[in-house]
């Protein structure tokens, strides 16, 4: 397309509108903090995909077909991206033995921190691929080099980290005095109380004075954010190599974050059956990473020799992740426990 999307004033409002209410709703709905059941979780994704999808007809009935598939297709490419992260995060619950109801509060404040620092990385990407066509050959390289890291490392020990060390972790603590316990779903306690917890337990001792200690909730939080900001600098060049339009990047990235938490809990369930997903995400890496460097060679020495159009770009998206997921259904990994020879 030759004209660009833009900003409507229409889409922004009704865009904004639809992530501050269901922010809201999210929220109120889940105030006790409670375990999240999968039953909540997986009703909840369904509202978050209906929601996107919504927004695809939004876009697809008041502008143009091709911009509803820009959308769609980064919606769906970030939304398959994000599966890595959860597993990530998953890790970092486990490092910090948190469990139940406070996963889903610290879930939450790591989803609006993620909501800032997309746009962020949106702006400065976009900008950037606008200003120098070159900058394609650097994002390519980048998500050339996050598919080949999962394709190298699927298996290794390496992936298994304790985050409670992570060096995000060992700088809030220089930082910041640190309280070594849980103190109900806090991220900080008053130094009164802190005082008087180390009293009435002796094995608690307190390095460092101030008004207010972290937990290891507010750690576990650092480690969410600190991940979740390299996942959007990997993932960000990806979904502009389907749409440099900013505010369809934007759109496309918030609405799969949104429902990354119940996503979460869904998945904690359903990961030892998704088994093959992750080599469709792998696949879809190498994929950008080749649209990238056509784009960039378009437009930075006028190579004219193939054109992925929109459309093909979401069949390619949707059909590799649709062949991930039947994949791992029609061959299932085997259990470790069927190959031990029997005594």
């Amino acid at each position: 397309m030759d004209h660009h999307f833009g900003f409507p004033l229409e889409t922004l409002i009704i865009f904004f509108g639809a992530i501050a209410f269901s922010i809201f709703m999210d929220l109120f709905a889940h105030r006790e903090h409670k375990a999240i059941t999968l039953k909540d979780a997986g009703l909840w994704s369904v509202f978050w995909v209906g929601l996107a999808l919504a927004f695809y007809v939004y876009l697809w009935v008041r502008f143009e077909k091709e911009w509803a598939d820009l959308y769609l297709a980064g919606y769906a490419l970030e939304k398959s991206l994000s599966i890595d992260n959860l597993m990530v995060f998953m890790a970092i619950f486990a490092s910090f033995g948190i469990k139940g109801g406070l996963q889903h509060r610290i879930l939450y404040w790591g989803i609006i921190g993620a909501l800032v620092f997309r746009a962020i990385f949106v702006a400065a990407g976009t900008g950037l691929y606008s200003l120098a066509p070159w900058v394609g050959f650097i994002f390519a390289a980048i998500v050339a080099w996050t598919g080949w890291k999962m394709l190298t490392t699927k298996d290794a020990d390496e992936d298994i980290h304790d985050y409670s060390d992570h060096w995000s972790v060992r700088l809030t603590r220089k930082v910041m005095p640190v309280f070594p316990r849980m103190h109900a779903d806090r991220f900080f306690i008053p130094r009164a109380l802190a005082k008087d917890l180390e009293k009435a337990d002796p094995t608690i001792s307190l390095t460092g004075s101030a008004a207010l200690f972290a937990t290891p909730a507010f750690l576990c939080l650092i480690a969410i954010e600190t991940s979740d900001v390299m996942f959007a600098f990997d993932s960000v060049p990806a979904v502009i190599a389907v749409t440099q339009e900013p505010l369809l990047v934007y759109a496309a990235m918030i609405f799969a974050v949104l429902g990354l938490r119940s996503l979460y809990f869904v998945l904690a369930a359903l990961t030892r059956y998704l088994v093959h997903l992750d080599k469709a995400v792998i696949a879809l890496l190498f994929f950008i990473a080749f649209k990238l460097t056509i784009q960039a060679g378009e437009h930075a020495f006028g190579w004219t020799f193939l054109h992925i159009d929109p459309t093909v770009s979401l069949l390619i998206v949707l059909g590799t992740l649709g062949a991930g997921i039947v994949a791992s259904f029609v061959w299932p990994e085997k259990d470790k426990a069927d190959d031990t020879p029997a005594a």
